[in-house]
């Protein structure tokens, strides 16, 4: 189909050389023939003079035809670079590149880059940020995000960027701080850091409403690396711990102090890097939204099937737990209490209003088909560290309870983000021991005042074949279990 405009565009305009030629091929064939006829008219010679004549007439006549047909084919000829009607983009042969094989794109030469997070404090002027900018750009650094949060004396500015694989650290403090940057920090990103921060902040308030549990995982991925303390407004044994925030909260550099909703004070420190007002702000609208919704835990629960035909429910737990939770502490013996609270087995009570609460972790639950509790297996947040704890009580022993909690607790950790989880026992507790094994994962083995610390390295791991079946999921039965059936 012809390009309409196209035509218009590549039409050269009229010119007067070829009016001035045909007008004088017009002219002259009229000279010859009126000068043809005078003489035919008068001299002898008449017929030889007719044919001279036509013979004229007829070069004239191929000449004009000629030279109309070179103009058209000038005229219509594509320029230099032009195919089919439309305009041409300079080929590689321009730039003085082989050309690309037909069917196949020009090569593209990939360049290395790296994501970093970068933090620094700028005048509050204009100007300032535009300074900071246009030598970012000079070095050859992308922003793909920008923060900014406003202080007293300035404002902090938070990008997400994508840099040359060649650029080091060093020199991108170097060069922020030669445009007026200052209190630089970077760190490396990744993929997960492309999110932005809307998005970010929704689908952790999503979480934080769906369980109460996920509070010290939000704050911890909303402020970055952060350590989070829960500290009761009262010990184990009674005694005021002194920690009372006010409502508003505190905030101090790099601490700050909430009120818990259930009680106490959320402490969150930073000492990398001085926490400021917009976070802060953030911080207590997640602590307040956890307070407005109350006690609440995820409602499922899944069937399971031990290998001689008993089936069980395992399920999350909170503090609304406590009666049957203590309940099971008195069907259990005194050493299966010392060996899980490794104390006197008259405080093992006390231990467990805080176990049950979903600021210090996860806890699961494990009950018969009758209701009644007989294990527990808990999720521990530990600052930066996540520790596990189970107990079993004793005629349910031995039957893969243990091992089926323990996974499940390493699955949780995994999600959440742990490195790592580690179990305080005893070598004794042979029990927790072989389900510490059982877990295919890497372990470490640490004597602390008698006591023995196995931490676990977390990475993906088969499940431990003891351990009972799965009812309706996509997993294969394992040996010694069926799924139940009701």
């Amino acid at each position: 189909m012809t390009d309409v405009t196209s035509s218009k565009s590549t039409r050269r305009p009229h010119h007067w050389r070829h009016d001035l030629i045909e007008l004088a091929a017009l002219f002259t064939a009229v000279v010859v023939a009126d000068t043809i006829a005078k003489t035919i008219a008068k001299g002898p010679d008449g017929p030889s003079l007719l044919v001279f004549s036509a013979i004229a007439l007829v070069a004239t006549a191929a000449f004009h035809t000629w030279w109309a047909r070179r103009r058209s084919h000038a005229s219509h000829a594509p320029p230099a670079g032009h195919t089919g009607g439309h305009p041409a983009v300079a080929g590689p042969e321009a730039a003085g590149e082989a050309p690309a094989a037909d069917g196949e794109a020009a090569p593209a030469v990939p360049v290395e880059t790296a994501l970093w997070r970068m933090r620094t404090t700028v005048a509050d002027a204009p100007g300032s940020l535009a300074a900071l900018c246009t030598v970012l750009a000079r070095l050859g650094v992308d922003i793909l995000t920008l923060q900014t949060h406003p202080l007293a004396d300035g404002t902090v500015d938070e990008f997400l960027l994508r840099a040359p694989a060649d650029l080091s650290a060093h020199a991108l403090t170097r060069e922020t701080a030669a445009a007026g940057g200052r209190d630089t920090w970077t760190e490396r990103a990744d993929a997960h850091d492309l999110v932005d921060t809307p998005t970010r902040v929704l689908g952790l308030a999503t979480r934080t409403a769906l369980d109460a549990a996920e509070l010290p995982l939000a704050l911890r991925q909303l402020l970055g690396r952060c350590t989070l303390h829960s500290v009761p407004a009262v010990s184990l044994t009674g005694r005021p711990t002194g920690e009372h925030a006010p409502v508003e909260g505190v905030l101090e550099e790099t601490v700050m102090r909430l009120r818990d909703p259930h009680g106490g004070t959320l402490v969150v420190e930073r000492a990398y890097l001085p926490f400021t007002p917009t976070e802060f702000a953030r911080a207590r609208a997640l602590v307040e939204l956890d307070a407005r919704l109350g006690p609440r835990v995820p409602r499922s629960q899944d069937v399971l099937t031990l290998p001689e035909g008993n089936e069980i429910t395992v399920r999350r737990a909170d503090r609304r737990d406590l009666a049957a939770a203590r309940a099971m502490h008195d069907r259990c013996s005194a050493r299966t209490l010392g060996l899980r609270y490794h104390g006197p087995v008259g405080d093992a009570d006390r231990y467990l209003d805080h176990l049950l609460s979903p600021r210090f972790g996860r806890t699961l639950a494990v009950q018969t088909a009758s209701g009644r509790l007989v294990a527990l297996g808990h999720l521990l947040w530990d600052g930066d560290e996540t520790e596990v704890a189970l107990m079993v009580e004793d005629d349910w022993q031995r039957r893969g309870i243990g091992s089926e909690l323990l996974g499940r607790l390493v699955a949780m950790a995994e999600e959440a983000g742990c490195a790592s989880v580690y179990a305080v026992t005893q070598s004794s507790n042979t029990g927790m021991v072989a389900a510490m094994r059982a877990l295919n994962l890497p372990l470490d083995y640490q004597i602390e005042e008698g006591t023995l610390v196995i931490t676990a390295r977390l990475a993906s791991a088969p499940r431990p074949a003891d351990r009972p079946q799965h009812r309706e999921t996509e997993q294969q039965p394992h040996e010694g279990a069926r799924p139940a059936e009701r």
